[in-house]
């Protein structure tokens, strides 16, 4: 994701390599690269020019240091001024409520139903919650069994009435399970158009003040770029949600809406998804996604990764038969597929202060 962004970003910074100190004529001629690299990669070029005018004015005012090259520093205000561009610090889900009441909207293909399993599945294992599935999609019947189908996968139970047409009794009477049944989380997952309509608009909206639900997360395919982050104001006019998801971010993604579309709606991203499988969904941190961008290494998600997968009674009992010489060809099986499991591409640089030598 984001490579021909970050093959761009590093371009503009190799004009700075082998320069002793910086100085207006390079940092211009930089600054305007970082600009041409953000604009192709479909940010908003009134963002792109504010962006890029920070990092000038940042980067003339500091005093480059001996241990630290000008090309190093560009690269440090880069990404300082990209993750605040994001948000800053990550968001929490707010999860206090009991039940707590998600409401998923956005657009049909923008991977609203997998989501909501990949959330059932995070904070069933995550954050040890008991949730609830709700299939509030009425109009496709394949999105109701596929909801069964991901619930399935979870192990969590799934509310589908089939014969309801009403999206809002629909979800009242979830919650009503919900509440009988001990269930502390409500995931509510509604249907999608092609595009925005005004239908669509009020019965997602007619869900909303039926339900009031805690968080209101709005579901977008970075893959579309700019049309993005237009998709989200005009869903957030109306329902005013609490945070977005990015998904497909493991597709040819361009960068721009992941760059934009908090600065936009000034709303946090609180998830980014990649690929199918259900345990493939991060919170959303802007440092360690301007990391990314930049192509540093992010250190600390290997190292969540890692944990995940971690067994440490297993590892023990591993390290016994290996002590005792009783290694066979099954433990050796279990490993590969925990290996295999782990799907974490390292970044190209592994040293979070190499800088790529800039």
């Amino acid at each position: 994701m984001f490579n021909n962004l970050t093959d761009r970003l590093e371009g503009a910074f190799k004009l700075l390599k082998g320069e002793g100190k910086i100085t207006e004529i390079n940092v211009a001629t930089t600054v305007k690269e970082i600009r041409r690299a953000l604009v192709d990669a479909d940010v908003n070029y009134t963002i792109a020019k504010q962006f890029t005018d920070t990092i000038k004015e940042k980067a003339l005012g500091e005093k480059v240091l001996t241990a630290v090259s000008p090309g190093q520093l560009m690269v440090k205000i880069v990404k300082d001024e990209m993750a605040e561009l994001m948000g800053g610090v990550e968001s929490n889900l707010d999860i206090s409520a009991n039940p707590t009441v998600v409401l998923i909207a956005g657009l049909q293909g923008s991977g609203k139903t997998t989501f909501s399993g990949k959330l059932a599945y995070f904070l069933k294992n995550n954050k040890k919650k008991k949730p609830l599935l709700v299939a509030a999609d009425i109009y496709r019947p394949a999105a109701m069994d596929q909801l069964s189908v991901l619930a399935g996968q979870v192990g969590v139970p799934v509310h589908i009435e089939r014969e309801n047409k009403d999206a809002v009794s629909i979800a009242q009477n979830a919650i009503a399970f919900a509440k009988e049944n001990g269930h502390n989380i409500v995931i509510i997952d509604t249907a999608g158009r092609l595009a925005i309509d005004e239908e669509m608009m009020r019965e997602v909206e007619n869900v909303k003040n039926a339900v009031n639900p805690h968080e209101i997360l709005f579901v977008v395919d970075s893959m579309t770029g700019q049309d993005a982050v237009n998709t989200a104001k005009a869903f957030n006019d109306k329902l005013n949600f609490t945070g977005v998801v990015l998904t497909k971010l493991d597709g040819d993604t361009r960068g721009g809406a992941a760059l934009t579309i908090r600065y936009t709606v000034n709303k946090p991203i609180k998830f980014v998804s990649m690929g199918e499988k259900l345990e493939t969904l991060d919170v959303f941190y802007p440092e360690r996604m301007a990391q990314r961008i930049l192509g540093m290494a992010n250190i600390t998600t290997l190292v969540e990764r890692a944990q995940e997968q971690f067994d440490e009674e297993q590892s023990k009992k591993l390290e016994k038969k290996i002590r005792a010489n009783n290694f066979d060809f099954e433990d050796f099986k279990n490993q590969l597929a925990q290996i295999k499991k782990w799907e974490y591409q390292r970044p190209p640089c592994h040293d979070t202060w190499c800088w790529k030598g800039y």
